[in-house]
């Protein structure tokens, strides 16, 4: 990393700045994940450049970033789409999702990381799932997830699962019945918690196994018998906010 020496003979890190590409990198997985960019929609380079207030170059760099995590699909003759998750990958998605957030809760034990931002952060879910918000619900189930990654404190698995959210959130888009999710917090979260609380990794990752389960089992129709709660997408997609470029040096 480059450093810098001021007068004063003191080294100091320079920090380093999002570039443009990046910026754009993030409001594009933000659009997918809040769903302004709906799932299959065509991304069109003269319109988002417009509205995120930036040059078509680096929204195509930015936009082949996406390509490669499997958030946009490129098609030969037909440019970029969102990318679609359909009830036949949703099982494989979550084979992903088990063995990152494994790792993570094995981290969290070897290191004793605290536990009490998972405690507020699944109280949090509990107190959003008594009420009517699907959106709501979903975006707190998710960040327990993300959370519980975060706490391993390792780059490489926060990296895979910031995007593994925003495919968890494209999944939910792709389902035939609509974007839904479970009304009840499943007692696989308490589950886990009592199990990390006493180190018991195997039976947490249990428990994570359980949980994931039931979402398959959910978002490819097969569960007729837990009470859901439905959102409607955005209709017509929302415009995106203009992006504040970093300052040229």
């Amino acid at each position: 990393m480059a450093h810098t020496t001021p007068r004063s003979g003191v080294s100091v890190l320079r920090v380093p700045r999002a570039s443009t590409v990046d910026l754009i990198a993030i409001e594009l997985r933000k659009a997918i994940f809040e769903g302004a960019l709906p799932v299959g929609s065509q991304l069109g380079e003269v319109e988002i450049s417009a509205q995120l207030g930036v040059s078509r170059s680096p929204l195509r760099e930015a936009a082949q970033r996406l390509v490669q995590e499997g958030l946009l699909t490129a098609t030969p003759g037909r440019g970029l789409r969102v990318s679609t998750i359909g009830p036949e990958a949703v099982a494989d998605l979550y084979t992903e999702r088990l063995a990152v957030e494994t790792q993570a809760m094995r981290d969290i034990v070897h290191h004793a990381r605290p536990l009490s931002p998972l405690h507020t952060a699944l109280t949090f879910l509990k107190e959003v799932s008594e009420g009517d918000d699907a959106r709501a619900i979903g975006d707190a189930d998710l960040e327990f997830h993300r959370l519980l990654v975060s706490l391993s404190d390792s780059p490489r698995l926060m990296k895979a699962m910031e995007r593994l959210v925003v495919e968890t959130r494209i999944a939910s888009y792709s389902m035939p019945q609509g974007y839904v999710v479970r009304r009840s917090v499943s007692p696989t979260y308490d589950a886990l918690m009592t199990h990390l609380e006493s180190g018991q990794v195997a039976a947490a990752v249990d428990a994570l196994a359980t949980q994931f389960t039931e979402a398959i089992t959910r978002l490819t129709g097969r569960d007729s018998t837990t009470d859901t709660i439905a959102s409607p997408l955005a209709d017509p997609p929302q415009s995106l906010d203009p992006i504040g470029l970093p300052e040229q040096e």
